[in-house]
């Protein structure tokens, strides 16, 4: 039931409700598009066809023939106005052809995103018309902090295969009321029994971050650290990460105490975060 030119955010599971990935996909018509991490294209690829049966169903990847470009700020629809791209009122995961170009809007969990995809002859003009409007050219670097600071999780870092829908938090890119899929049995239970022994989180560190992976109080685990990095602010530098943290640890409060390095548990996103 996707309108057409809109998008929606999915796992891919398999029979025990472990996520072998995420994409968006995208109505187009008389196609759907799919957009995934390329890291990802060839495990999704390999999957997606051990179910093409008796379907009229090709899948193809679309590879370098597609690049993108992507803005983020409060005045990014005004710099794409600008540079002759019309992007107003535009709903979370649109799709809109425009001036040749075709635009996306990001979902909500990433207000203020706008996605350009063209062929890739096509990048350098564009990157030097969106400069002139106003952009700001913006490094990797800056790009994961961002994606942390709105806790927005990565496949292969902060979700993993042996990672249940339901522990990451993002609900959504779940369905309750579609037909059978795959996992959908094991998705159904956790909900019915009405929760998961742990859960997605941000924490906040008292001076260095600990080390990525699991920890453990008394030979329990109580928390895993998947990202962890130095943001800077106007009150000085913070040290945040991502992770999951079971329940039964907060019951004495938010403060959990991972091998020396203290940490809050927070909510997603963090606050005080930079859309800019």
């Amino acid at each position: 039931d996707l309108p057409l030119n809109r998008g929606n955010y999915n796992f891919v599971l398999n029979a025990q409700g472990r996520i072998l990935g995420d994409l968006y996909i995208f109505n187009r018509g008389e196609f759907l598009l799919l957009e995934t991490d390329r890291r990802q294209v060839e495990i999704l690829l390999s999957t997606l066809k051990r179910f093409i049966i008796m379907d009229k169903v090709e899948l193809r990847d679309l590879g370098g023939g597609v690049t993108a470009i992507g803005l983020c700020g409060p005045r990014t629809a005004q710099v794409l106005e600008q540079a002759g791209i019309a992007a107003s009122g535009m709903e979370p995961l649109e799709v809109r052809e425009s001036s040749g170009l075709t635009l996306i809007r990001g979902p909500e969990q990433k207000p203020c995103w706008f996605e350009i995809w063209l062929e890739p002859a096509q990048a350098a003009s564009l990157w030097k018309k969106l400069t002139e409007a106003g952009a700001q050219p913006a490094g990797s670097e800056a790009l994961e902090m961002w994606r942390v600071l709105r806790g927005i999780p990565q496949y292969g870092q902060d979700i993993r295969d042996r990672d249940l829908p339901q522990e990451t938090g993002q609900t959504q890119a779940l369905h309750f009321n579609k037909g059978c899929y795959i996992g959908q049995e094991i998705v159904e239970r956790i909900r019915s029994r009405g929760q998961v022994h742990r859960k997605f989180t941000g924490f906040e560190f008292e001076g260095t971050a600990p080390a990525l992976g699991k920890y453990e109080v008394e030979g329990r685990a109580v928390a895993e650290i998947t990202t962890a990095l130095r943001v800077p602010g106007t009150a000085g530098e913070r040290s945040l990460g991502l992770g999951y943290v079971r329940h039964d640890a907060l019951s004495a409060g938010p403060q959990v105490e991972l091998q020396g390095h203290k940490a809050t548990v927070v909510d997603l996103p963090f606050k005080n975060q930079v859309d800019g």
